[in-house]
């Protein structure tokens, strides 16, 4: 329980908003808390991935909204 405790909080700490790129395509892809599969997009940042605070943010970095 408090393994699970430690990882929610560590969640809550970061933005929000993750930031994938495409294995397939390369495209830059975010997905917001709620959508299809954002629980399962691990961000890897050393694949150029990223979090954001906003969607603007997101998008002003040349990522688009992902498909639910």
């Amino acid at each position: 329980a408090i393994e699970a405790l430690k990882a929610e909080l560590s969640e809550l700490k970061r933005p929000g908003i993750k930031g994938n790129i495409s294995y397939n395509s390369g495209e830059k892809i975010y997905h917001l808390p709620g959508q299809d599969y954002y629980s399962e997009t691990v961000i890897n940042s050393k694949y150029g991935e990223r979090w954001f605070c906003t969607e603007e943010e997101a998008i002003d970095n040349g990522w688009r909204k992902a498909w639910d």
